[in-house]
């Protein structure tokens, strides 16, 4: 500041990486008054904590993050450590936020949260915040670096102390901004220091994290790559920005738009008509055309879309770019487009899908995309029917095309029927949407009972009661389940008593009067309860493993769950089901097991059982993965002792859980909801955590335990070589269909399934799976690298990070 000049950085110039000083932890464990049970608590393990630093950049996640050493030496922890990210000054945005999260890896393996805050990097004036920051932890929480966050670091104006008050002085003087005065400074800092013991005796302290941002010769002002900035003339002998009001912000420009709408007059039509695109306009098309769901267009790539609409109508992918590009406020484009939609070639069914999201509101374009569904067999419909289902949510009546759809579908299939009522009867108790759901639970139930079977074996009564008379099923499991849990003792005193219900109170289950239509597989038809082959599995919620005899003389093995939400679970089955049949298509089996799901309520539901066997207690009792394959596989001239066939299908599983696993980000995975069964098949239960939400810390790219790895023979093997080869051939086969996932997911945006409706930017996440940047041949080497990496980290390595990600599977 000299001559009235206010000098300056701009934050686009400047090319060093982001540096800050993680110094230290304050009031960690809250002081409490001394208590006789102290000596008790001298055998309390020492805290061990890290800091885990994240950058997120309007909101999302940028980078990868960074920790602090392990520090056992406090109260108060010091760390005094220097964290440098890869991310520069000159890639952050006026929005961009640290996120720092406090662990605790005393408590065991997993450890647990300490707290988190979050702070922004630039202040409400733009400009970069530089110095000592003292920031308040939110108690067990995470860091939020969504906008607005839920752990913001900065303590509120009206919740500041004198501590905080004096602080924020110290923090001016520091920074230049207060006036030097030797002899006034040191009586102030003694009064200061006065203050704050007595303030820490009387005021309630929380845990709080010290850091420290660079500073510069100069303030650093915020300015965006790229963007024209002239400098202003001094208008102020002021070192501070004034903040003015722009009136005409956000505003329409009147030029631009009334270019537009004559670029876009029907006038224009004529000649449009006979427009061709130059081979410059073509690559920015087809460039367009490639775009992600997720993707909205800009309007210099609507206006090109639009101006050659006519050349386009041939390009069946070109159709859901070009409803993006209308403007439906305009009538008269409206018009023009529905009638060039009516002739434009028949896109797919994924397509359709698209059409179906809430991104678009014409009742005529959804009715465009149910006429498409209905060239889907039953077998593809009841791949997308959960997501059709709330779908409902985006309709603009009750009695929409789509509801319709389903219901004359649901009339001719029991399949169909079965699960389109259950998947309504779960959305019924949504209060913002349980008219909807009643009125397409009605509409099901009149076409139900208006339908007769040609050959006259059951009439649409029969058939509606026999889906009716599953509700009454599960409220008895209800009812058993209850009872059960009030049972003390052991394990074996619940099964007893279950078994006893079975054959007592609720006999009448034993021997259905008329079979009832399972759940989980509508065409299979129950007759009864096997009360001895009944059993109650070891767990906190003690779900129910019943055995039902069937027409055929069979048994159907279900669980029953009852305080669980099992709707993710069905989700992530529902994918598995979904990409197991696109690589069959492809001609590529790899032996999954998407087991049935079904969620008849938001804490109620079903499960397939599966004959298996977790990892833990196949370790436990056998040591090694192959000596269980051995034991029921054995060949003295196969590889390992194996038959050649039980290895390829154990391969082969692997191959496609850890390609579908990456994709979804499933997390919390350990060796007890990894499953083999008997040929060789593994699959993965448990799905609390997906979208790369995980409980535990570092989690690895991929989840590939030690294990796995050695049961094909070690990573140098050639079975380990054919396993990456499955993985890169089935993830380039998946990144063709990912369009179709991508639009599944967003018709689920609105469902109230926790990790999906918590996270905003979901499908982002999901896309970034896929890598679509990548041609195929990138592709591979791109996740050659992930498996690599993830192996790489289950063996003895001289590097922390690979250490830390070892961790996750003890």
């Amino acid at each position: 500041m000299a001559n009235g000049e206010f000098r300056f950085f701009l934050s686009c110039d400047i090319s060093l990486p982001l540096a800050f000083r993680v110094d230290r932890l304050l009031h960690y464990p809250v002081p409490t008054a001394p208590s006789p049970q102290d000596a008790l608590m001298a055998n309390k393990k020492v805290p061990e904590l890290f800091v885990e630093c994240k950058l997120y950049i309007d909101g999302i996640p940028f980078g990868l993050p960074v920790s602090t050493r392990l520090e056992s030496s406090g109260p108060p922890y010091f760390w005094n450590e220097v964290m440098t990210l890869t991310a520069k000054y000159r890639d952050l945005t006026s929005l961009s936020q640290l996120a720092f999260t406090v662990w605790d890896m005393s408590s065991g393996e997993d450890g647990h949260i300490v707290g988190g805050a979050t702070i922004f990097l630039f202040n409400n004036k733009k400009q970069l915040k530089t110095g000592r920051q003292k920031l308040r932890l939110w108690p067990q929480k995470v860091a939020d670096g969504r906008i607005p966050t839920t752990t913001p670091g900065k303590v509120p104006k009206n919740e500041r102390g004198e501590i905080e008050r004096l602080e924020r002085l110290v923090n001016k003087y520091e920074r230049g901004q207060i006036q030097h005065v030797e002899w006034l400074d040191r009586l102030f800092f003694k009064a200061m220091d006065k203050t704050k013991e007595k303030c820490e005796r009387t005021e309630n302290l929380y845990p709080s994290l010290l850091v420290e941002f660079c500073s510069f010769e100069h303030r650093v002002v915020f300015q965006e790559s790229g963007a024209n900035f002239y400098a202003p003339a001094p208008v102020s002998l002021s070192n501070q920005l004034v903040t003015v009001w722009d009136p005409e912000l956000g505003r329409t420009n009147p030029s631009e738009h009334k270019q537009l709408k004559l670029a876009r007059s029907l006038t224009r039509g004529i000649i449009d008509k006979d427009l061709k695109p130059s081979s410059n306009e073509r690559k920015c098309l087809q460039r367009i055309f490639k775009f992600p769901p997720t993707r909205s267009l800009q309007v210099d790539e609507k206006q090109l879309v639009w101006k050659f609409r006519f050349s386009l109508m041939s390009e069946k992918k070109a159709l859901t770019k070009f409803v993006r590009a209308v403007d439906w406020s305009d009538i008269q484009e409206t018009k023009q487009a529905l009638e060039l939609i009516r002739k434009w070639e028949t896109i797919d069914v994924a397509d359709a899908l698209e059409l179906l999201s809430p991104d678009f509101e014409s009742e005529e374009v959804r009715a465009y995309a149910v006429s498409i569904l209905e060239r889907a067999d039953d077998e593809e419909l009841q791949c997308y029917l959960l997501q059709l289902v709330q779908a409902l949510r985006f309709e603009r009546s009750d009695e929409s095309c789509l509801a319709h759809f389903l219901v004359n579908r649901a009339v001719s299939n029991i399949e169909i029927a079965s699960f389109l009522r259950w998947y309504v009867v779960v959305e019924l108790r949504d209060p913002a949407y349980a008219r909807r759901y009643y009125s397409t639970y009605d509409l099901l139930e009149n076409g139900m009972m208006k339908f007769a079977r040609d050959d006259g074996d059951e009439d649409g009564f029969r058939l509606w009661q026999s889906l009716t008379r599953q509700t009454e099923l599960m409220a008895q499991l209800g009812s058993i389940m209850k009872d059960v849990k009030q049972v003390r003792g052991s394990a074996q005193k619940k099964i007893d008593r279950l078994r006893q219900l079975l054959s007592g109170n609720f006999s009448e289950l034993t021997n259905f009067d008329e079979p009832i239509r399972s759940p989980l597989a509508p065409t299979v038809l129950l007759t009864g309860v096997l009360p001895q082959e009944s059993s109650i599995f070891k767990s906190a919620l003690h779900p129910l493993r019943l055995a039902f005899k069937t027409t055929n003389g069979g048994t159907s093995k279900i669980i029953y769950k009852k305080g669980d939400d099992l709707r993710q679970d069905q989700l992530v089955i529902q994918m598995v089901s979904l990409m197991d049949r696109l690589l069959k298509l492809e001609n590529m089996d790899l032996h999954l097991t998407p087991y049935r799901v079904l969620a008849t309520a938001q804490d109620e539901g079903m499960l397939e059982f599966i004959p298996s066997s977790s990892l833990a207690q196949i370790l436990s009792e056998h040591r090694t993965i192959t000596s269980y394959l051995q034991k029921f596989h054995p060949d003295e001239d196969g590889p390992f002792g194996i038959t050649a066939q039980c290895l390829e299908t154990f391969i082969k599983s692997c191959a496609g859980y850890s390609v579908i696993t990456y994709i979804m980000g499933v997390g919390d995975r350990h060796l007890d909801n990894l499953l083999l069964t008997d040929d060789g098949r593994l699959f993965h239960v448990d799905f609390a955590f997906i979208l790369g939400k995980d409980p535990k810390p570092f989690p690895p790219p991929m989840k590939l335990c030690k294990e796995m790895v050695e049961a094909m023979g070690g990573a140098e093997s050639q079975y380990y070589t054919r396993f990456k080869s499955y993985c890169c051939e089935a993830y380039n086969i998946l990144r063709k269909s990912s369009s179709l996932i991508l639009n599944l997911f967003n018709l689920m945006r609105r469902s109230n399934i926790p990790d999906i409706t918590s996270e905003e930017n979901a499908g982002l996440k999901l896309q970034e799976k896929f890598r679509l940047d990548l041609d195929d041949e990138d592709a591979i080497h791109f996740f050659q690298d992930l498996i690599n990496e993830s192996v790489s980290a289950l063996f003895p390595q001289m590097v922390e990070t690979i250490h830390r990600w070892a961790q996750y599977w003890r």
